[in-house]
């Protein structure tokens, strides 16, 4: 989670812009899944130096901790608020917290070559990273693996319709920078072309989650909880109360005939793209 706080206009609350583990938190089954996933091609069977760049509040990261006790594990978010929340669940202190964007954060730092280099769901932040994965493959230690998982659904009806009803609000131009930024990913073919000029040993792939979400007759929709905590957080943090309100209003409407609700809640279609690299031993 490296997008930076937002400064917000007018009277919004704090947290709308800025990420709020709690809010993040409401889905973590579902986002952790593919955190899972991903470590799964991940081989590494001893390595000194593991970082997790954009970790959030820092489960994940401690997950890294346990599959490899002996490991430094380095998590590098940031946000404040995310870092504060991994050191809460972090009592050992097993896990060293940095904060730090990605775009600035210098590998070369750690104290060593990195073994493992793990980055799940944050690169889609990160407009420039296709310029800074080279730089990150290349400070991996002799035999190191690169992985990364970024959202590949930013054509969905949540994001298409995100970005629809910004469009035709009075303050449009106020939030397309913020919708823009986190639709900064390539596709699957990019991705591998770019890792296998660096590597020969390189596995890319996409999976679609058919996410079942919980949905109460009166309660908000459950895809604008899911986004409230990762893509709309640009736009709630740069309008003011009254504008915000009347934002979701027209959002939750065309939620809600994108993603009916039914007696088992709603099914949330999420495609990602993942990617692992491995050095030469």
């Amino acid at each position: 989670m490296t997008e930076p706080t937002t400064a917000s206009s007018g009277s919004a609350r704090p947290g709308d812009a800025a990420w709020d583990p709690r809010q993040y938190a409401v889905f973590a089954g579902h986002r952790g899944r593919p955190f899972a996933d991903l470590l799964a091609r991940v081989d590494a069977d001893d390595p000194r130096l593991v970082v997790d760049l954009g970790c959030g509040p820092g489960e994940l990261t401690l997950g890294l901790a346990q599959r490899w006790p002996n490991a430094r594990v380095v998590g590098v978010d940031s946000s404040p608020d995310m870092l504060a929340r991994a050191r809460e669940l972090d009592g050992d202190g097993r896990v060293e917290w940095v904060e730090a964007a990605a775009e600035d954060w210098d590998p070369t730092e750690s104290g060593g070559s990195v073994d493992v280099l793990v980055t799940n769901a944050t690169l889609q932040w990160v407009p420039s990273h296709l310029r800074l994965i080279p730089s990150w493959v290349a400070a991996l230690a002799p035999g190191g693996t690169f992985a990364m998982q970024v959202p590949s659904n930013f054509d969905a009806p949540s994001h298409r319709l995100m970005r629809e009803v910004a469009a035709r609000h009075a303050r449009a131009d106020d939030l397309r920078p913020g919708l823009a930024r986190a639709q900064a990913v390539a596709q699957p073919q990019t991705y591998a072309a770019l890792l296998l000029d660096l590597t020969p040993d390189v596995d890319v792939w996409q999976t679609t989650y058919e996410h079942v979400l919980a949905a109460e007759p009166d309660g908000p929709h459950p895809v604008l909880e899911w986004v409230r905590g990762t893509g709309l957080r640009p736009v709630l943090g740069a309008l003011d109360d009254k504008e915000r309100e009347d934002f979701l209003a027209d959002y939750e409407k065309e939620l809600e005939a994108a993603y009916p609700r039914k007696a088992y809640g709603v099914i949330f279609p999420f495609t990602r793209t993942f990617a692992v690299a491995r050095t030469p031993a």
